[in-house]
C-alpha cells in the first residue's frame, strides 16, 4: 500500500518523535517501503549545527541510526535550508513532499497549547494528495 514514506524529523527535539519514529520504521518494515528523514534548518548556526553541511551530516548519521534500530534497508535524507524555519516549515515541508514523491508522511504531533495557530500535520494533510498520519506521544 505505501512505497515511500517521509518523516520530517526535528534535530533539536528527538525525544518527542520516538513514537513517529516507531511507527514509521514499523510501517516501512511491513510494507517493504523505503524512508526518508527530512529536516529544515536555517542557512545560519544553530543550536543543532554550525552551517547546512553540517546539518547535514547531523541528518545523515540521525537516519543510519535509525535504519539500525529498525532495521530498515531502504532509508535516504532530505536535508532543506530556508533563511527562517519556524516561518517556512510548513512550505519546506510541503515542498519536499512533492519532490521526493512519497505516498505517506509520518509525523509527531507538537503539544497542543491554547492559542494555538494550527499544527504542521494538519496543513500538509489539508495541502497534500497523500496520507499524512500525525502520531501523539
Amino acid at each position: 500500500m505505501f512505497g515511500h514514506i517521509m518523516v520530517p524529523v526535528d534535530l533539536a527535539h528527538l525525544a518527542k518523535l520516538e513514537g513517529a519514529l516507531k511507527v514509521a520504521g514499523d510501517l516501512a518494515k511491513h510494507y517493504g517501503a523505503r524512508v526518508t528523514y527530512v529536516g529544515v534548518t536555517a542557512s545560519q548556526p544553530g543550536s543543532v549545527a554550525h552551517d547546512p553541511q553540517d546539518y547535514a551530516e547531523k541528518l545523515a548519521k540521525f537516519a543510519a541510526t535509525q535504519a539500525e534500530l529498525h532495521d530498515l534497508p531502504q532509508i535516504e535524507t532530505h536535508p532543506v535550508t530556508v533563511p527562517d524555519p519556524a516561518a517556512e516549515l510548513d512550505r519546506a515541508l510541503e515542498k519536499a513532499l512533492g519532490l521526493l514523491g512519497a505516498d505517506l508522511v509520518v509525523m509527531g504531533s507538537h503539544i497542543p497549547r491554547r492559542f494555538d495557530l494550527g499544527s504542521h500535520g494538519g496543513r500538509i494533510a489539508r495541502h497534500s494528495q497523500v496520507s499524512v498520519m500525525v502520531v501523539r506521544d
